[in-house]
């Protein structure tokens, strides 16, 4: 061989390895979705196990990973997952909820691809079909940093992941037919950790995790409840905060935690104690009645039981907000931290963008025709048999919804309007989102495709000069926001995601009863470089059903 055929020949290859390595790598998952019988509080229900597990197969992944699951419904009704917290950048066919997918019919599979482009952290996916929650087929997405970025802490021992939440003992069907039939579900029946729940002296109870003497432990606990905000903590030990919903914080330490609805955390944990075994306790917060749960933690060497008396919960009532409104103070972006990228997280100036566009949102409860339904400023949101997403899509929006029911300001009077609610969004433009609760219960917020700045939380009512108070330098990019009870939250977020995206209310009933819209967030240019073309293997349905999936998109 010549030497010039060999430099093409090494050219050849060299180019042929490029193309081969420029695409990040794929995960393939094979999810098989059934009922059976769970009894996470001892009493007996038909639940929803994927692969037969509740909760269900935890996703281990690393930022930029290609995640394919082919999803099978073996279930009698129509199954639908959202992956909340994950940027699908410019693909919200995958984003898993009414408005955007039609369902997996019983018997049928679909499979979702999506990456976790430039995303590190802590995440959840959960069933978004009628009261499905309520029933499990709920699991943790963990997205582990890629090797040549540093994460601000040394490599743990190991990690373990904790899904806690409130727990109805009642079917989700039964659930179901309850918020159909005008009532509402009522107060949750207790509080589980990771499908069980135990109170403290039970002796029958399995440690839940183990740890060596010495060593430094992740944990990462999510809040995949109905309604109830939790705190949690580990007794004898302190907890070192090192991320938040995808972002690294600055990492200070605390006895515990409030976890609102929806809502991940990562501590760290240092086995610093006496070798025997220690409650982790998990209680509600904001509730009439408090329940709690705990589970054993167990040093390897363990020479004893925990002891009965347990860390308390904070301060409740007024006090109680004040004291978790002053730890959501305490949460900071951690401006030396790398991010997914290779880039300083607090490379982004947010606090220097002027805001295009302050939307200000009052939820309110509603009795329509005696049955109770849940509304922002003044809409409640109706699902339809076609999906939002590929009515527009088609060009057949006109038909299925109305843009804009949803006003920026709410309007005073007590009227509602029942329909699918749409809100048309400027692409890439830079908008201030107020969370204002004129209740007396807490709330929980979820933006899907977004992450957004949580710049402020306050009691009392939101006004133009509350913004001197925000906090325009590290406040924390996260995906989801608390309001406590006649209170109000302020987040900014660019819209340069094109899709249509969810805002919803965490709170699995009010979510269903209508609290929730949708941004219709269109590229003007049309373009690939945007938004992806709707999949070949899409489903249809509605009035969309059997049209060409011709793209429309170049």
């Amino acid at each position: 061989m010549g030497s010039n055929t060999r430099i093409i020949f090494v050219a050849l290859f060299m180019c042929l390895s490029a193309v081969v390595m420029a695409e990040d790598p794929y995960l393939f998952f094979e999810w098989n979705v059934t009922y059976g019988t769970i009894a996470p509080l001892g009493v007996p229900k038909q639940g929803i196990l994927i692969n037969g597990q509740f909760p269900g197969p935890k996703i281990n992944c690393t930022s930029n990973n290609n995640i394919v699951i082919n999803v099978f419904n073996h279930l009698d009704e129509p199954f639908l997952l959202t992956w909340a917290g994950i940027q699908q950048r410019k693909n919200s066919w995958q984003d898993g909820t009414p408005g955007t997918m039609c369902p997996i019919l019983p018997g049928k599979n679909y499979t979702y691809r999506f990456q976790v482009k430039d995303q590190i952290g802590s995440y959840i996916y959960f069933p978004t079909t009628g009261l499905q929650r309520a029933a499990g087929g709920m699991g943790m997405l963990q997205v582990h940093s890629r090797d040549l970025i540093p994460v601000p802490f040394d490599n743990p021992a190991d990690e373990y992941a904790l899904l806690v939440g409130d727990w109805y003992n009642k079917g989700h069907k039964t659930l179901k037919s309850i918020l159909d039939s005008g009532r509402s579900i009522g107060r949750p029946d207790g509080i589980q950790i990771n499908g069980h729940s135990n109170k403290v002296g039970d002796i029958a109870a399995k440690p839940l995790f183990t740890m060596d003497a010495g060593k430094t432990y992740r944990y990462r606990v999510c809040n995949v409840g109905m309604r109830l905000s939790v705190n949690f903590r580990i007794q004898g030990h302190t907890m070192k905060l090192v991320e938040m919903e995808g972002s690294h914080t600055v990492q200070n330490v605390y006895d515990s935690l409030d976890l609102h609805v929806g809502q991940c955390m990562s501590v760290l944990v240092t086995a610093d104690q006496a070798p025997k075994d220690y409650y982790f306790v998990v209680s509600s917060r904001f509730h009439k009645k408090v329940l709690s749960s705990v589970a054993i933690i167990r040093y390897t060497n363990s020479n004893g039981p925990a002891s009965l008396e347990i860390p308390p919960p904070p301060p409740e009532n007024s006090v109680g907000i004040a004291w978790s409104i002053n730890q959501f103070r305490s949460f900071r972006w951690n401006l030396t931290a790398s991010a997914a990228r290779p880039n300083p997280q607090g490379s982004y100036h947010y606090g220097k963008i002027n805001i295009t566009r302050t939307i200000k949102i009052v939820n309110s409860r509603y009795f329509v025709d005696g049955k109770l339904r849940f509304g922002i400023n003044g809409v409640s949101h109706v699902d339809k048999e076609t999906p939002l997403k590929l009515a527009e899509y088609y060009g057949m929006a006109d038909k299925v919804f109305t843009y804009d029911l949803v006003k920026d300001e709410p309007t005073n009077d007590n009227k509602v309007v029942l329909a699918p609610s749409v809100v048309n969004a400027t692409f890439r433009n830079y908008v201030e989102i107020i969370f204002e609760n004129h209740e007396k219960t807490i709330q929980t917020w979820h933006l899907d495709g977004y992450s957004f700045f949580a710049v402020a939380i306050e009691p009392g009512r939101w006004s133009p000069e509350k913004r001197k108070n925000y906090n325009l330098l590290d406040a924390v990019s996260r995906h989801t926001i608390q309001v406590y009870p006649n209170s109000w939250a302020a987040v900014m977020t660019t819209l340069d995601n094109a899709g249509m995206w969810n805002l919803r209310s965490d709170m699995r009933e009010r979510a269903y009863l209508g609290q929730q819209f949708y941004f219709s967030v269109l590229s003007p240019a049309l373009s690939l470089r945007d938004e992806y073309n709707i999949p070949p293997t899409q489903e249809l349905c509605g009035i969309v059903n059997g049209l060409p999936k011709a793209p429309l998109y170049s």
